[in-house]
């Protein structure tokens, strides 16, 4: 059950408080790693590369806020303070004559491998691994299409698209609020490269949500769940990007990027989408793109999808 936080004029004080803590992007930041997992302070500090005191200070505010909720937990050295989200959603109701729409908003979750790809068009660089080594040749296009592709945890391609039927599985007559699907990417450079930009866009059911341009191909520490054989001088890890569509716009990481609606995605039509990330091939940046899976990167997740929804 997706836990919703209901704001409105009726509580000014609550919306006040709320709309505060999330007024910095260091919080939205925050806010955003603990959706896959619990992290204490330190943990935040080092992914953020913020200092741990300011990091301390941005989850009092949350805390305040009633948006995350903390613990004392025993450590090595005394206790430390793990943090945990304490709703899924917001909704902000800012028109006094609209009532706040009843009913639980429930929502479909499901996580993709990013192996389980349908379809591919790839040029080199490329290649593919897993945990316990290479799965294909590296920079042969051909061979992303033998079986073996499924068991991937990193994939990497210079040009080209990776295509996903996606299952959706919600009830009859449910009213779809929102879509959104989260993965961990960065550009593709021959070994590695921070200062490597490149357009890369997603689409769903053939409609293109939006593009962000990643900055580089980051290699200049170690992914934080990279297996031991993954040398150094390679691709390390990327950012953790959510891309989400409702009845008004598609934003990215909370920030408008199209005016592509649910419903231009036909996602009633179907119980699947179709999702494609990739380069477009009149992108300005051509930089390539490397997806990472559970066994890699920094974030322990594949491709996630999730559909927000309420049943009348």
């Amino acid at each position: 059950m997706l836990l919703v936080l209901e704001l409105s004029f009726d509580d000014p004080d609550r919306l006040v408080t709320v709309t505060h803590a999330l007024s910095t992007r260091s919080r939205i930041d925050i806010l955003k790693l603990l959706i896959t997992r619990n992290l204490n302070i330190v943990e935040i500090a080092e992914i953020l590369k913020l200092p741990v005191s300011t990091v301390a200070s941005n989850v009092k505010v949350l805390e305040a806020a009633k948006l995350i909720n903390t613990e004392l937990l025993p450590a090595s050295r005394g206790a430390m303070k793990v943090c945990s989200r304490n709703y899924d959603d917001i909704h902000i109701a800012l028109n006094i004559n609209r009532a706040i729409p009843k009913g639980n908003v429930e929502v479909y979750e499901v996580e993709v491998p990013i192996g389980h790809y349908s379809d591919c068009e790839v040029v080199p660089t490329c290649g593919m691994a897993n945990a316990d080594g290479m799965i294909i040749r590296e920079d042969e296009p051909a061979s992303f299409y033998h079986p073996k592709h499924i068991s991937a945890q990193i994939i990497w391609f210079r040009k080209g698209f990776l295509e996903y039927l996606l299952p959706l599985e919600i009830p009859a007559g449910a009213k779809i609020e929102s879509l959104e699907l989260s993965m961990e990417i960065c550009s593709e450079a021959p070994n590695y490269d921070n200062n490597w930009p490149s357009d890369i866009s997603l689409w769903v059911n053939g409609v293109e949500l939006g593009m962000w341009t990643s900055p580089g191909d980051f290699g200049d520490r170690r992914g934080k769940l990279n297996p031991s054989w993954w040398l150094d001088w390679s691709t390390q890890y990327g950012l953790l990007k959510t891309w989400r569509v409702d009845n008004e716009r598609t934003t990215l990481d909370m920030e408008k990027v199209s005016d592509v609606t649910l419903g231009q995605l036909n996602i009633n039509q179907s119980p699947k989408l179709r999702m494609r990330i990739g380069i477009k091939p009149d992108a300005v940046y051509q930089g390539g793109v490397n997806l990472f899976g559970r066994q890699f990167g920094d974030y322990e997740q594949n491709i996630i999808l999730k559909v927000n929804y309420t049943l009348d």
